[in-house]
Order: C-alpha cells, then structure tokens, then sequence
C-alpha cells in the first residue's frame, strides 16, 4: 500500500494549502511507506522523515570532520540507519533545492470525521544550524541540577468516565473499577517548552498507549480520536518538577 505513510488515518492526509513544505514532505515519504507498515505510532513516521530530510541538509553544507558530531545531535538511539541513509540519499537526490530544515509539525484536527491538515514550520539555514550549535555548547551536564533532580517532565494520565463507559461495554461482566483508580506516568525530555502545547500534537500517542493497555484490538478502539476527545477521556496532570531519592540506578527496559 504506497500511500500508508500518508495514509495513517485511513485516507489521504489534507496538505496545508500555501505551506509547500507539507506537501513536499508527503511526496518524500511516499516512496519509503512500506518501511514503516510495523511503525506503530503516526508521529514516529513523520518525526524519522524529518530527521533524514533536516541530516541531508547538514550533509550538503557542513564541512566533513563537522557532519559526524552534527549528525549525533540529532539522531535518536536506536534509529534504522540502514532506512535513514536511504531518505538521506533520496532527499539529497530528488529534493537539494529545498535547503529549509524542518523544526516541527502539526497533524491537526479541523472537523470530526474530516482528514487532519499537514503543518510544517520551517528554518532557513543559518538560524537552524545557529541554534543547533548553541545548543551543542550549551549541553547540560550533572552539575548543572539540583540534587536528585531528574531532567524530565512527567505526564501522567487519569482515566475518567468515557473511558470506563467504552470499556464497560466491551466488558460488560468485568468488575474493573478498582483498576481503573491506577494512572500512569510518562516521562518526557524536559527541554520541550510549554509541555501543555506540545502534547495537543502527540496526544494520539499516549492515547493509543492507554488503549492498548486495556484492550488490544485496534478495531473496536475510537477511530476518529482528536484532542478534545482525548481531554474528555483523560485527565492530564503535567509536572516539571521530578526528584528521584532513592540510591539504587534506575532500570529501564528497552
């Protein structure tokens, strides 16, 4: 299925009308969809695309002994190298002339049951690798936090009626209410700013977590989820204070 990458939401994806960028990011997506048919989450796609579409920008300006720090400041652990070298290729190939580095995207609801938009926000050259620099020499170490302090910001996540009604009646003889009063927490980088802002645009993500931890069908899951669905069925608790006072490392399966 060519168009899957595109096609997440089960049609094609409505590019911004005026933004090119959206559009050309979905036309360099196509050709690699099938890479990501095991892909669970629509934002891990589209965040993979822009890594390889911001390194082949790095690749045809920076000078060679540069590229090599440049390229680990941006690509994430555990990353397909073989598939980003690919898009890396394919994009210095087909796409050269368009030198803008992509610094983020929305996927956004603008009517229920209608195809979300495609926005993209773009830097020229120099303000990105500016700001990519900055943040290299600026990298915080250990002595730069408070004692115990732990650089992430958690989220976490308390289901609320509509969510036991959808479960209810997929189980209508289970008696899960205790169940229900356990929330999770999620961590995340506390450099995002305004995290309240940014989970607008990954709420389908933990929303699909918390599905799936209750209920692994993906058929009989809500199909048509929007962030005002998600805030009715959830409430968020946002905290960027995070101490951990224990001595033993913490373990974290992969």
């Amino acid at each position: 299925m060519k168009n899957k990458v595109i096609n997440m939401f089960g049609s094609k994806l409505v590019p911004n009308k005026g933004v090119k960028y959206s559009e050309l990011l979905e036309q360099f997506m196509t050709p690699f969809a099938n890479e990501f048919i095991d892909t669970e989450y629509t934002e891990e796609i589209f965040e993979f695309a822009i890594n390889a579409w911001n390194m082949a920008n790095i690749n045809a300006i920076m000078p060679k002994e540069n590229i090599e720090e440049a390229m680990d400041s941006i690509t994430k652990e555990g990353e397909n190298i073989s598939l980003l070298k690919k898009m890396i290729a394919h994009k210095t190939k087909k796409y050269k002339a368009f030198t803008h580095f992509i610094v983020d995207f929305e996927l956004k609801e603008v009517e229920a049951g209608k195809d979300p938009i495609l926005s993209i926000v773009t830097q020229e050259e120099d303000a990105y690798l500016a700001n990519m620099m900055d943040s290299l020499e600026n990298e915080s170490t250990s002595d730069d936090f408070e004692e115990n302090y732990i650089n992430r910001t958690a989220i976490t996540l308390r289901p609320q009626q509509p969510f036991l009604d959808w479960y209810s009646n997929l189980n209508p003889e289970e008696d899960f209410d205790e169940d229900f009063k356990e929330t999770k927490t999620y961590l995340i980088d506390d450099s995002i700013n305004e995290p309240e802002k940014w989970l607008k645009k990954k709420f389908d993500k933990f929303f699909m977590m918390e599905l799936g931890e209750w209920h692994t069908n993906k058929k009989e899951w809500p199909q048509k989820r929007n962030y005002k669905m998600f805030t009715l069925w959830f409430r968020v608790e946002i905290s960027e204070n995070i101490y951990d006072l224990e001595k033993n490392p913490i373990l974290k399966s992969e």
